[in-house]
């Protein structure tokens, strides 16, 4: 088990504004104004307010509009409803390119990791006892409510689902992923984020988040084991025995998703009016100073960065890649 120290992460935060503050260019090089329009996945809310906050310190005529939810449902505002936005951000670089591709973007960057837990409070039944050996069998306890996201909106849903049947492996209990799938105290909701207020109300007792998000509610979390947390790339061959099917882009099918490390994307759409803003903003988002807010906020960052391809990535991004 392990609660953040609410202390450490506020002075965290602090600093890593200090630092970013000290390091911008002053305003009036900037020259870039307009409105940027952010949609990215729930779980980069905390984050990429602050690397906002930080990235108009240097870029104050820049309008910034973000927006938060389940990373397919990001997505698909975009290739959907032909939403207009400058920044995709997902926490599953795969979406993009699963959704996206060839139509809507042809490029993307993986810049951020995270792990799975299992996220409560200390009025959740229990908590007192619950660690990372026994709390599959606390969940199917009488009367025991815990969350989980949409799995067709959120890659934190599907993840869920993949702990769940890589749980089953690791501790040696067949059936597994079918009680905690069928119990009635299985709860679901759009995005994982939504699940925060249900466990602060007492309506649930235990909630699947990232480990960022937990500590950014202040929540306690049990830290899984690193065969079942999708975090540690030692464990490539084992996540990949998880898969779980996914609404597709058309009506009536579904992508399979296999499991593997958790690792975020962020990409630009095609002919979006806002290119030049956006381009802007991740380049403040991939620096040592976007960084540092990733690494404040539990999600440490890819260095170098990532890419399908090069050459299809904004040239002024290009520094940062490998």
């Amino acid at each position: 088990m392990k609660k953040f120290p609410i202390i450490g992460f506020c002075l965290a935060v602090s600093l890593v504004l200090s630092l970013a503050a000290g390091c911008a260019k002053p305003a009036q090089e900037a020259g870039l104004s307009g409105t940027l329009h952010i949609f990215h996945a729930g779980s980069l809310t905390a984050p990429f307010d602050e690397v906002t906050r930080s990235f108009n310190e240097i870029y104050p005529d820049v309008e910034v509009l973000s927006e938060g939810a389940g990373s397919a449902t990001t997505i698909r505002k975009v290739t959907e409803l032909q939403r207009e936005c400058g920044v995709i951000g997902s926490a599953d670089y795969n979406l993009i390119p699963q959704l996206m591709f060839p139509d809507f973007a042809d490029w993307y960057i993986i810049f951020a990791t995270n792990q799975m837990c299992l996220a409560y409070t200390d009025s959740s039944q229990f908590a007192a006892e619950i660690n990372s050996d026994n709390w599959y069998e606390i969940l199917q306890r009488d009367g025991v409510n815990y969350g989980r996201s949409d799995p067709d909106q959120d890659p934190c849903g599907y993840r869920t689902l993949m702990v769940w049947q890589l749980a089953e492996e690791h501790y040696g209990a067949p059936g597994l992923y079918d009680a905690l799938y069928q119990a009635e105290g299985d709860v679901m909701r759009p995005k994982s984020v939504d699940l925060i207020a249900l466990l602060e109300s007492g309506d649930l007792d235990y909630a699947f988040e990232y480990t960022s998000v937990a500590a950014e509610q202040k929540l306690n979390y049990v830290k899984l084991p690193p065969q079942i947390n999708l975090a540690d790339e030692t464990y490539r061959d084992f996540y990949d025995t998880a898969v779980v099917e996914i609404a597709g882009t058309e009506p009536g099918t579904t992508i399979e998703q296999r499991g593997t490390a958790i690792v975020y994307g962020v990409t630009i759409p095609t002919d979006s009016p806002e290119h030049d803003l956006g381009v802007a903003w991740i380049d403040y988002l991939l620096s040592d100073q976007g960084i540092a807010i990733m690494e404040a906020y539990g999600q440490p960052a890819v260095v170098p960065a990532q890419t399908n391809d090069a050459s299809l990535a904004p040239e002024s991004l290009q520094k940062y890649l490998d």
